[in-house]
């Protein structure tokens, strides 16, 4: 994460940005640009609003409706991210959570209850290509669906590859939408997709174009160095020159479980939650 909030002040300093364009990364990172985005792709995000104040946060909650999911703007590891059920609740967050500003807003989105979260992690070059009868390759690499319900950070929460509840229509919607969000971001290297799907309808949660926590597992379950490829894709290789262009899907269940060494957090809630 700190590399997408170092890009853009990095270039405009000089500095030769390789992989996906700071300006695209961006469209990413600001939640208005990403709404504007994911409209004109016609792709589900959960309803949300932006607060710069506690006054704001109270009127965009009674909008959406309880319970809401909070989170300032710009964070790693989902830090200071609740879940909020009341005005009471929301107040003391705004008050003591975090620190709101017209410059570091804080994000309010309704809370999908009882939904399954889905971690995509996909490879492109389409960004190569200035060309454009050249349309590049997208890969997904995995399609992991969480074991817990959506609000436990996917840091935490166990994984499953490939997905073992999710109907083939749904999987096929989740790998069109990825297409769909690589493409327009001209991604090249890593991108990473955390969806949630409520009744038939799959929710854009967020998208980072880079590597996450979960690209490792994802190569030692498919066979094939993500990370690896991806720095070559960022160095100018294409995903037909390294001979990676077809998705993977694994003969067996590959499963992520986290180890909690909670003897030494003393103190910490031993309940999972948007934080990691």
């Amino acid at each position: 994460q700190t590399p997408l909030n170092l890009a853009l002040g990095l270039q405009k300093n000089g500095v030769n940005i390789i992989g996906t364009s700071p300006q695209n990364i961006e469209i990413a990172e600001d939640r208005e640009l990403f709404s504007e985005m994911l409209n004109k792709l016609k792709i589900p995000q959960p309803p949300n609003g932006l607060a710069t104040n506690e006054t704001e946060a109270l009127a965009v909650s009674r909008r959406l409706g309880y319970p809401v999911l909070v989170r300032p703007s710009f964070v790693l590891g989902g830090r200071a991210m609740q879940i909020v059920y009341s005005d009471a609740e929301l107040a003391h967050y705004m008050r003591f959570a975090v620190e709101a500003s017209p410059e570091r807003p804080v994000l309010v989105d309704k809370f999908l209850e009882d939904a399954t979260e889905i971690d995509v992690d996909c490879i492109a070059d389409v960004g190569q290509f200035s060309d454009p009868r050249r349309e590049g390759t997208i890969v997904i690499g995995g399609v992991l669906e969480h074991i817990e319900y959506a609000g436990v950070h996917s840091g935490d929460a166990a994984m499953v590859l490939p997905p073992h509840t999710l109907s083939p229509r749904i999987v096929n919607t989740i790998r069109e939408y990825t297409h769909a969000m690589a493409r327009e971001l001209k991604v090249i290297g890593l991108m990473n997709v955390q969806y949630a799907v409520k009744g038939d309808i799959v929710y854009v949660l967020e998208v980072n174009p880079r590597a996450s926590r979960t690209v490792p597992f994802v190569s030692k379950a498919i066979g094939v160095p993500l990370a690896k490829l991806a720095a070559q894709v960022m160095a100018g290789k294409t995903l037909a020159e390294l001979g990676f262009t077809e998705e993977i899907w694994p003969k067996y269940w590959a499963v992520k479980e986290s180890v909690f060494p909670f003897n030494r957090f003393h103190g910490q809630d031993i309940l999972l939650s948007p934080e990691m």
